[in-house]
């Protein structure tokens, strides 16, 4: 598999205005290009930090069926009514995955909300409670380890994520990431996103976190 792969940066599916100012989505084309490579029509495809639905969306336009849990309410409301599988998307926190009525699954691609080492708030909880960067990998840590109890054996986990760059300060979140999730699932590498876009400087990386670059984190479930 190609470990270095170039994208046309592109947002096609349209959402509310007043879902623009945190649209964080995950690019299209990268989605469609793992959903492509690990899986087949009817697959169970689930995303635990769905977000606006974009892996669901594009899940069930390939014939696959999608599955995601979503923490904000707005979010949440969006993906459920423009999904066709709308019972199929539960508004809820990752962390608590069990909690859901969800069927064992093929594959899997998800984007976590990203902190830096830096902060004192804790994303996963919808920016609610207080946390460290240590706490954020430990849970991070949790989620997936509850992930792994609705995986299929043999599937295969991809996490995007990216280091950041902000103020001078430098997170190697991807990694840390890649070094908690690899208690438990088997790494098997990493796949290098980058954005071809002609004409266009980007002063803080294309990705928008200080680099022209991101990972797609390859995992499967021994």
């Amino acid at each position: 598999m190609e470990t270095f792969v170039i994208f046309n940066k592109y947002k096609r599916r349209p959402i509310p205005e007043e879902l623009l100012k945190g649209d964080n989505r995950s690019d299209e084309g990268v989605i469609e290009f793992f959903i492509k490579k690990y899986t087949k029509e009817g697959d169970n495809v689930i995303d635990i930090f769905a977000g606006l639905g974009t892996t669901l969306f594009i899940a069930e336009e390939m014939n696959r069926i999608p599955y995601g849990v979503e923490l904000e309410e707005e979010r949440f409301t969006f993906v459920k009514k423009n999904l066709k599988h709308s019972n199929n998307i539960f508004l809820g926190d990752s962390r608590k995955l069990s909690e859901y009525d969800i069927p064992h699954c093929d594959f899997s691609f998800s984007s976590p909300i990203f902190m830096n080492k830096t902060e004192t708030v804790n994303p996963l909880s919808g920016f609610t409670t207080d946390g460290d960067y240590d706490q954020y990998l430990r849970e991070i840590g949790l989620v997936y380890k509850n992930l792994k109890e609705v995986m299929k054996p043999n599937s295969v986990i991809v996490i995007e994520a990216s280091n950041l760059k902000n103020s001078g300060v430098l997170t190697t979140l991807a990694w840390d990431i890649c070094s908690e999730v690899s208690k438990i699932f088997r790494f098997e590498g990493e796949v290098i996103v980058v954005w071809d876009i002609p004409g266009m400087e980007f002063p803080n990386g294309a990705f928008g976190y200080g680099y022209d670059h991101h990972y797609c984190l390859i995992f499967r479930n021994m």
